[in-house]
């Protein structure tokens, strides 16, 4: 029986990809530290751009990559491989016309899976969520990270043992712990990688990558990512929008060949569609206030009027919004 084929990624630079100071900075670090043979891992909220940083870490180190997700119904098999299936051969001699001899052989096939690849040719792994699978299905890592050595079962058809590949490096992003479908991972692990936590990107950064990855001139996008971290700031202990919501709005925005302006009635809708999300609980006599806000600093943030004259499908405005406004997140 044919075993299954694990095909590696062949990382190249991402379209879009906005590579700021902040964004390289982080990248040389996590760098340094994956030379020296330590495995890196982005820890932070959804939207913070962990995978997105992984990946563009791992296309920066020129060897194949193996992406694994994070899953809860993953075993360590997932991990390693298993036996799938079986091998069959079989011999037939008939050197004397008159005798016929056959020999058959049948054994369990083993296939590797995406870890065991991954150390047997020295890929890059990326492992994605890698907290989303159960501690007892990643117990197979410590000793992959620590005496890079890869335990495998006695029925894996070889030595029961690999010695990891020199050129083996591990990339892991997980979510906080609070988040649903978080498992809570054991501490030898933990301490076995280096933690680089992630929180949403400073304003120029932000600006950055929205223009970056919608074609929407700089100001407009600089209006789009003040409303937006207006709004990050609402409530206590709530659900925030994130640079993901910075970009969908100013990509809807191209699309519908709208402005970044309160005048204009698209750009209004877009907004509160994809901004007034029923997980950001401020309420009054239990009606949401959330579209009453987005209205507020739609306002605030877009009230000046545009001009032509800076390129996308917009312009820029006739009075700069003040950035102090926003309590801008310190990197």
């Amino acid at each position: 029986m044919e075993g299954q084929v694990l095909t590696a990624l062949k990382p190249r630079p991402r379209d879009g990809f906005v590579n700021t100071g902040r964004v390289e900075e982080i990248t040389a670090r996590a760098r340094c530290y994956l030379s020296v043979g330590y495995p890196v891992h982005f820890s932070g909220a959804a939207g913070t751009g962990k995978t997105s940083l992984a990946l563009h870490l791992a296309a920066s180190l020129g060897r194949p990559v193996i992406l694994i997700h994070g899953d809860d119904e993953f075993g360590s098999s997932d991990l390693i491989g298993g036996n799938n299936g079986y091998h069959r051969s079989r011999i037939v001699d008939n050197f004397i016309h008159s005798v016929l001899k056959t020999e058959e052989d049948m054994r369990n096939q083993w296939v590797d899976n995406r870890l065991t690849t991954a150390c047997r040719n020295g890929m890059t792994l990326v492992y994605d969520e890698f907290t989303r699978s159960r501690p007892e299905a990643n117990n197979v890592l410590l000793a992959v990270l620590e005496e890079r050595v890869l335990d495998l079962p006695h029925d894996s058809g070889g030595n029961s043992y690999l010695q990891v590949h020199p050129d083996f490096r591990a990339i892991f992003t997980s979510n906080p712990e609070e988040y649903a479908g978080v498992h809570k991972t054991q501490d030898a692990l933990m301490d076995r990688m280096i933690t680089i936590h992630l929180d949403h990107y400073d304003m120029p950064t932000e600006v950055a990558i929205t223009a970056g990855r919608s074609g929407l001139d700089e100001e407009q996008a600089r209006r789009i990512v003040l409303l937006v971290r207006e709004i990050r700031r609402l409530g206590v202990r709530n659900y925030r929008p994130t640079i993901r919501a910075c970009i969908m709005i100013a990509r809807l925005t191209k699309v519908k060949e709208a402005h970044a302006a309160a005048d204009d009635p698209v750009f209004s809708q877009i907004c509160k569609d994809i901004l007034c999300m029923e997980t950001i609980k401020v309420t009054h006599e239990g009606q949401t206030l959330v579209p009453k806000k987005v209205d507020e600093y739609i306002r605030k943030t877009c009230g000046a009027p545009l001009v032509p004259g800076n390129g996308g499908n917009g312009g820029r405005p006739r009075e700069k919004v003040a950035l102090e406004s926003t309590g801008a997140d310190p990197g």
